[in-house]
């Protein structure tokens, strides 16, 4: 490996979670005045199907009948029921807030390992696990009393999310080991999609007032498709082939300090205020404890 790809697997991280970042902020810039949350998902859920369907004709590759079962759950959990409560809670939060909350996803992971995947739990684990946990559920209950654009409903949502996604990586690592990842992500959201069309499709074509959109509403769901979710999956595989999970893992801690700078810019240079009393010292105290916790847990203990 070359340093080269080291370098190209950094940058494909930190633009990953820079798109993430960014998302909090475009994503929730048309919802609900132009777009409500669950549409907004369909519309997400179909365009990356569609997208990585494309990709899949040309990886001939056959999934056992026994893996549909356990495929269908990834679908739920990874691109129906976590973008839901997702898009849902950034509607009715702060961006600020939901980078802050997503970072605690590797410490969701590891508890969940540890009930389903038997994960053995050392002490800097428990400690990280403790320390981060008041961060996020802190943040979260702040939601009720905090100015700005915080919501203790929206906060709660986020943090299912995290719940729900925690479970897609569990449950989608077994697959991992056997199929092309491009097999996997694509019959993913093929069944996010069909579970998501009792509940979305009747918002899209009944629900959904489209002679409210204007260009920016077209800007906003694509760069959510291609980029947010597209791009971003693409480069966080990329880099995987080449950095350790851990190492992967730990650029979740950018998302909250590009939140924190996109909010300096938003007021300093557009003059825009709406997000400037996020800001205030109880999240990032918050901040500060749910990335020692990952931290501590995504550390791996010395050799002897």
């Amino acid at each position: 490996m070359t340093k080269g790809h080291i370098i190209k697997a950094h940058l494909a991280l930190f633009g990953t979670h820079a798109i993430y970042a960014a998302n909090h902020f475009i994503a929730k810039g048309i919802m609900p005045n132009k777009l409500s949350p669950t549409p907004f998902v369909f519309f997400r859920v179909l365009g990356a199907a569609i997208l990585f369907w494309f990709i899949k004709a040309f990886i001939k590759e056959k999934v056992e009948t026994k893996d549909f079962l356990r495929l269908g759950l990834c679908g739920l959990f990874g691109a129906s029921c976590n973008q839901l409560f997702f898009f849902h809670g950034l509607s009715l939060t702060s961006p600020v807030d939901t980078a802050i909350i997503m970072t605690s996803a590797p410490a969701v992971v590891f508890i969940l390992s540890m009930i389903l995947l038997k994960e053995k739990a050392t002490k800097n684990k428990i400690v990280g696990l403790s320390i981060g946990a008041v961060g996020a559920l802190g943040l979260v209950w702040y939601g009720q009393t905090a100015e700005g654009t915080s919501s203790f409903l929206g906060n709660l949502f986020i943090f299912i999310n995290v719940l729900f996604y925690s479970l897609y990586q569990v449950t989608v690592k077994p697959l991992m080991k056997k199929y092309h990842f491009i097999t996997i992500i694509s019959w993913v959201f093929l069944f996010g999609l069909l579970f998501l069309m009792p509940l979305g499709l009747k918002d899209v074509l009944y629900a959904t007032n489209y002679s409210l959109f204007n260009t920016n509403t077209y800007l906003v769901i694509a760069y959510v498709i291609i980029f947010t979710t597209f791009l971003a999956f693409l480069f966080n595989i990329y880099a995987l082939r080449q950095v350790s999970p851990s190492v992967a893992g730990s650029y979740s801690y950018v998302q909250p300090a590009l939140s924190f700078a996109i909010v300096l810019v938003l007021s300093l240079v557009f003059h825009n205020n709406r997000y400037n009393e996020d800001l205030n010292i109880i999240k990032f105290i918050c901040c500060f404890f749910v990335i020692i916790g990952v931290y501590l847990i995504s550390k791996k203990p010395k050799l002897r």
